[in-house]
């Protein structure tokens, strides 16, 4: 199974604020350890960390209006600083790699989220066959480029 694995916003994050140069280093190089461990397991699909929302934008959709919105976002708590991208056993597998995880903020009380991906199987009968197929080309193509 798929599962997105997300680390969630903190005020600080937010802000781009960064811990003290030191700490900084060590989590770098923790969090690189711990990825290395992700590969080596063959668990990582992707990762990568996210910018502020101070950076990015969202699209309304309402019926055939689309309106966009700038950042900042407010409830940092409901924003994703970073993520990975992992193929995993089991859910119980993917929390034991969570809890193997370096704390994303040191210092302040932080949180990670996972939630698996719909894949096309969790549609049963409803999936039409060529569907199915088109979206394993598309997953094919996309694994060819990486």
């Amino acid at each position: 199974m798929r599962v997105m694995v997300m680390v969630k916003a903190t005020k600080d994050s937010e802000e781009g604020i960064h811990p003290e140069r030191e700490e900084f280093q060590k989590l770098l190089a923790d969090m690189g350890k711990f990825n290395e461990e992700l590969v080596k397991a063959g668990v990582l699909l992707a990762a990568d960390g996210l910018k502020p929302s101070s950076k990015g934008k969202r699209v309304r959709f309402s019926g055939t209006g689309r309106t966009v919105i700038d950042g900042p976002f407010s409830e940092t708590k409901e924003l994703v600083a970073g993520f990975w991208l992992w193929q995993v056993k089991s859910m119980e597998e993917a929390i034991e790699w969570v809890k193997r995880c370096p704390c994303p903020f040191p210092g302040v009380e932080s949180e990670i989220e996972i939630r698996p991906l719909v894949e096309p199987e969790d549609f049963g009968e409803a999936l039409a066959p060529e569907f199915k197929e088109h979206e394993e080309r598309l997953r094919t193509q996309v694994a060819a480029r990486n």
